[in-house]
């Protein structure tokens, strides 16, 4: 008998179809030699500290670290989930061979393999691995079995993850609970701290923190409308500083140049292409959703995991903007499926994959099709299948994601470029001699730009929309896309000088799209897309487990939603100020972490020097608590605070008659 197990219920009816397994008994289906079962999430997990030993049973600073010899899983969840396990176990002690058909990932992998040895497995493991639950998926993935032993690495990789969340989350909340939270006993308030979670609040606290100093400053723009076009002034400033900081400054030098020709100086036009947007990642979804519907991270995850579970579109939990090339053959069938609900998709039916090799060929384009850039999962993409009974949420989503898939086969767009630029001399008694940041040059250089687009391409797919998601600054498509006058070198006139007044602008609040964004960089803001790809690696959390950050630190209250805004709560400002470690609050350091579990996946980095490192981190997360006093409630009144003085500490209420006293360790 060949057991295998699947991630849900509903996964395991899709595959039991496809195996034939056609009986359903209670808890599993079973029929043509085959058993299906499920497990239900994280059906086992790591002990609690009380469970290895009764040492770590109380909150005590003088326990801490806590190492384990050797860690150890369980059995977790209500009586419903010790039931299925136990079905699970009774089927393998009966199986010839199981068969691991988990979620095709990390963490995926890890759960069945807590399973399997909570079990007690002792028979030959295969993978099955799939990106979509079509019967065609499945059966192909079934066709294509490997070894259990080629996802080592991929399990080891995940263990450590959730070792490490475990040493750093359970000795850090304890060590800066005793030490540093208000009240005592049952009474006290936990201070939950979290490997990815904590630098995540940082980034928000840090971010509100410069709002809150940010000091706006008054400058001015000079401006010039020829030809009813407006052209800027190209004036040198000095770093962090504006060309024209007084309104008398920027009067006087309109009243120098008014009367003065507007001569044109060069005119350039470039033809250039712009590609269509790349497809999507879980990241690039969430962002867009939330741009575009306000939706959550966590929100988008469910929807998008729900269209994968229906079968009309693919693995969701990516971190891949790229298809493998052996995908590409079958893009006109998966087109075909969803012609009736996409009129865009008219000028591509008939065209054969051949790679471009004739007129009447799809598109294949590198930045689209890359094995190198596909490790287990590829991009987002509709499977073909009709995309019938959505939820009017779960249309939105699908749209998304079949719109890019679509546009990735349409010609570039094909855009002009014009860049114009002038000059006006100023009157000859004109001085700027006392203003230090003006050019002291008697000419001055404006500038203007245009752009048309000659041929569509991609963008018809959208019909006008925005579609780049990834800028947080207002929609300026419109002025870059205006046309200009048929300008000529050498040409010249009267204009018309005018000021703006503007003021410098404080850094936004994060959104849960701009923080996702945040987390995928390691806290830098980056807007290029090939160099935000090439720092995935260093980001903070997966791809899978970023949404779930989110929603703890607004179940903790360490963030709230204002509109689209996230900020920072009283309670998350107060605990990133408490955390001494910069290991704990650092996304850059986090992030080298997850680049060392993404090497352990590829065999570049061990397991065991990843344990050694946590097991040291720990240590000195833990010290620097024990060493570091200032700031803790008083052991003796528990009304004030420990403060650190020139040979001790002392209570920050000595003057009321505290009496306590520590000289340094």
């Amino acid at each position: 008998m060949i057991v295998c197990v699947a991630e849900k219920p509903s996964v395991g009816q899709y595959i039991a179809k496809v195996l034939g397994a056609n009986q359903r008994r209670d808890g599993y289906y079973e029929g043509n030699g085959y058993c299906v079962t499920w497990t239900f999430g994280h059906l086992c997990a790591l002990l609690e500290p009380q469970e290895y030993t009764e040492q770590w049973k109380g909150w005590n600073l003088s326990a801490l670290p806590m190492i384990p010899q050797r860690f150890s899983i369980k059995v977790s969840g209500d009586e419903g989930v010790h039931k299925q396990f136990q079905v699970i176990k009774s089927l393998i002690a009966q199986a010839d061979e199981v068969i691991n058909c988990g979620d095709a990932g990390q963490e995926g992998e890890l759960i069945q393999r807590w399973v399997y040895q909570k079990a007690g497995c002792k028979v030959p493991v295969k993978r099955l691995w799939v990106s979509s639950l079509t019967e065609e998926a499945i059966a192909e993935g079934f066709r294509q079995l490997k070894d259990q032993s080629d996802y080592q690495r991929l399990y080891e990789a995940g263990l450590m993850r959730a070792i490490g969340d475990w040493l750093l989350g359970m000795n850090a909340t304890r060590a800066y609970t005793i030490r540093y939270a208000r009240g005592a006993g049952k009474g006290r308030q936990v201070l939950s701290i979290g490997r990815v979670q904590t630098p995540t609040l940082a980034l928000v606290v840090k971010r509100q923190a410069e709002i809150e100093r940010f000091v706006p400053k008054t400058y001015w723009e000079l401006k010039t409308i020829y030809r009813d076009t407006l052209f800027t002034a190209q004036l040198p400033a000095e770093e962090d500083e504006y060309a024209i900081t007084s309104l008398e400054q920027g009067e006087r030098l309109v009243a120098a140049i008014k009367d003065n020709p507007l001569i044109i100086t060069s005119v350039e036009k470039k033809k250039g292409t712009e590609s269509a947007p790349k497809l999507f990642d879980l990241t690039s979804l969430q962002v867009e959703c939330n741009k575009k519907f306000s939706f959550s991270a966590d929100q988008t995850l469910k929807l998008i995991q729900s269209l994968y579970e229906k079968r009309v579109t693919t693995y969701p939990r990516v971190d891949t903007t790229y298809l493998p090339d052996d995908l590409y053959p079958k893009v006109p069938a998966t087109l075909q499926g969803i012609k009736d609900y996409f009129p865009q998709i008219a000028p591509l039916l008939g065209l054969k994959a051949d790679g471009g090799k004739t007129d009447s060929s799809l598109r294949k384009s590198k930045k689209v099709f890359d094995n190198k850039k596909v490790t287990d999962h590829h991009a987002i993409i509709p499977t073909g299948q009709r995309p019938d009974n959505l939820t009017k949420e779960e249309r939105k989503v699908f749209d998304l994601v079949a719109l890019r898939f679509i546009a990735a086969f349409y010609p570039d767009c094909e855009v002009s470029n014009t860049t114009v630029m002038a000059e006006v001399t100023a009157n000859a008694d004109f001085s700027p001699a006392d203003s230090a940041q003006m050019q002291k040059e008697e000419t001055y250089s404006f500038k203007v730009t245009g752009r048309q687009v000659l041929k569509a391409g991609w963008r018809e797919v959208f019909a006008g929309e925005k579609v780049n998601e990834d800028t947080d600054s207002p929609d300026n498509e419109e002025a870059a896309s205006k046309s200009l006058p048929a300008f000529v070198k050498g040409e010249s006139g009267a204009h018309t000088p005018r000021l703006q007044e503007k003021t410098t602008t404080p850094p936004k609040y994060y959104t849960e799209a701009t923080l996702l964004r945040a987390m995928e960089t390691a806290g830098k803001t980056v807007d290029d897309e090939e160099l935000r790809d090439a720092m995935k690696e260093n980001g903070i959390g997966r791809p899978s487990t970023r949404a779930a950050i989110i929603e703890k630190l607004y179940q903790r209250n360490y963030i709230v939603k204002k509109g689209k805004s996230l900020r920072a709560t009283d309670i998350g400002v107060e605990l990133i100020h408490t955390i001494i470690s910069p290991l704990l609050k650092s996304a850059e350091l986090t992030g080298r972490w997850e680049k060392k579990l993404r090497e352990i996946e590829r065999g570049e980095y061990t397991a065991q020097q990843f344990l050694d490192e946590l097991k040291q981190m720990t240590g000195e997360v833990v010290r620097e608590v024990k060493t570091n006093k200032a700031g803790m409630l008083c052991p003796v009144c528990r009304k004030g605070v420990v403060v650190r003085g020139h040979t001790r500490y002392g209570c920050s209420r000595w003057r009321e008659g505290c009496t306590y006293a520590e000289p340094f360790e």
